[in-house]
């Protein structure tokens, strides 16, 4: 059995009822839900997944496996009402309840829902242009890809992540970094109005004149499970997108990061058609001893990168390079983040980060954090798999946007960097080294920004950051956000994604 619709729900729930946890249908039945009564709140394509079933595990499989949920019933709404009466049951059950969309949310804080509700949002998938064509509205479970593929059907495109498999709308509660943000923004940005269910199981719509619009944009996660959203969209500019890489060893630590500091970033002044992205991993095959480093170059508008961008690049000596030309649909796939690649498979892996943001790159501080990412993953083979991540988008669209009117905190930052330690689970002691590797490797870029903030995304927050490092340091966005907490969410039901309280 995998899908409990509504009737079978129903006739399933009496037997539930009336067996012991130790016979094989405990397995379908779910302590503390009542499976007739669930089902019958709800409408007759809402699903309801019990623990053994092949449907359960496909609605609860997350990206990392460090600290998920536990999940003692997995409801899929199909309708956006179903999720508000759901909220609702759980409250009246005095159960914790979670959203979950593409299942990539890897903060180890939602680890302390436990014997609850996941609201599996798969079914909420959809996109609807306006007559005007200039927004569109979105279902809460929609994911980058089928947004990304719709509206350039329609000649249209707006600000989604980097990697097909994520939502769209999770992303954006918590700002959302992507390849248009340079020309527009953020994904929260591109919010006109959200249709959410608060934690009493109330609805709302949320848009600029709802006091919720200034903390949804930023810390979203922390007041509402979005239903739908409706989003500005914007005519395909330019078309053709085109990629130069470039594979170096680690004797080229210095020169990369340098040049990428002199001819790309500037300052923060890298030109709006211009992405850089780098990460450091582990290739026998290349260098058995050390790891190697991956560079790409994204550009818009052009069928080859400008050999300005280029040259001082080439000239470090690589060891292979590659280019190409195509479309803005080809980015993902490029840079290996497309639903076919690794970084989208829910392949039963830790995948943990520690992300950081700076205004440059301290060239001294790549080479003590390449240095390091080296020794420990020769040293511990199990982590071998692990990336580290630098990310350079271009920042014109971010900036353009008053930093004091969402909460999302640290516009004017430049680059997003981030170790992803990646391993098959083996127990506290190798979560333990995981964890030391990637705070380590933190620290180090922190101490070389020279800052007293740590600034880190809290998208791809590993989960021991504090509020400050997530929401900006000023006491009155802290305050702000706690106000709005204890107005709509008094009793903390959302708080297992990037707590505020």
């Amino acid at each position: 059995m995998e899908i409990i619709p509504a009737a079978v729900a129903w006739a399933l729930s009496s037997t539930c009822q009336n067996i012991p946890g130790s016979n094989w249908l405990g397995g379908l039945c779910p302590r503390g839900v009542d499976a007739s009564e669930l089902s019958a709140r709800l409408s007759s394509t809402a699903q309801v997944y019990f623990p053994g079933s092949d449907g359960y595990t496909q609605a609860t499989t997350r990206w990392s496996v460090l600290d998920a949920p536990g999940v003692n019933v997995a409801v899929v709404p199909g309708v956006e009402d179903d999720v508000a009466e759901i909220v609702k049951y759980a409250n009246e059950k005095k159960m914790p309840f979670l959203a979950q969309t593409g299942g990539h949310g890897a903060i180890t804080t939602v680890g302390k829902m436990q014997n609850g509700i996941e609201i599996w949002m798969d079914q909420l998938s959809s996109v609807k242009i306006s007559e005007d064509a200039n927004t569109a509205t979105v279902g809460g479970g929609t994911l980058s890809k089928t947004v990304t593929d719709a509206l350039w059907a329609a000649g249209k495109q707006t600000v989604t992540g980097g990697c097909e498999c994520t939502s769209i709308l999770g992303p954006a509660l918590g700002g959302g970094h992507g390849f248009l943000q340079g020309r527009h923004g953020l994904i929260s940005d591109q919010l006109v109005s959200l249709n959410m269910v608060l934690a009493d199981g109330t609805k709302q719509t949320v848009d600029k004149n709802s006091d919720l619009w200034w903390a949804v944009q930023g810390a979203g996660h922390n007041f509402g499970i979005v239903t739908s959203a409706t989003l500005k969209i914007y005519d395909v500019q330019y078309r053709d997108w085109a990629y130069a890489s470039f594979l170096y060893t680690g004797d080229k630590v210095e020169g990369l990061y340098d040049g990428i500091n002199k001819y790309l970033l500037k300052n923060g002044t890298q030109s709006v058609d211009v992405i850089n992205y780098s990460f450091f991993f582990n290739s026998p095959a290349i260098d058995p001893t050390k790891p190697v480093i991956m560079f790409y170059i994204l550009q818009e508008g052009v069928t080859a990168v400008d050999a300005t961008y280029t040259a001082p690049f080439q000239a470090l000596g690589p060891v292979a390079t590659d280019a190409a030309g195509g479309s803005y649909t080809d980015l993902p796939a490029w840079t290996g983040n497309a639903n076919t690649s690794p970084p989208c498979q829910k392949a039963g892996l830790v995948n943990v980060r520690f992300p950081i943001d700076v205004d440059s790159y301290n060239i001294d501080a790549q080479r003590k954090a390449y240095d390091l990412f080296a020794s420990t993953t020769q040293q511990t083979p199990a982590l071998n798999n692990s990336l580290f991540l630098f990310e350079g988008y271009s920042l014109q669209g971010v900036k353009a946007v008053p930093q004091k009117s969402t909460a999302f905190p640290f516009r004017g930052d430049n680059l997003l960097l981030s170790p992803l330690i990646t391993y098959a689970p083996a127990g506290p002691d190798l979560d333990q080294a995981a964890a030391k590797l990637g705070n380590d490797l933190r620290q180090i870029l922190y101490e070389g920004s020279g800052r007293s903030e740590l600034h880190t995304y809290v998208n791809y927050a590993f989960g021991d950051e504090t509020t400050k490092n997530w929401y900006g340091y000023e006491q009155w966005r802290q305050d702000r956000l706690l106000e709005l907490k204890n107005k709509y969410d008094p009793s903390r039901k959302f708080s297992f994604y990037g707590p505020i309280a």
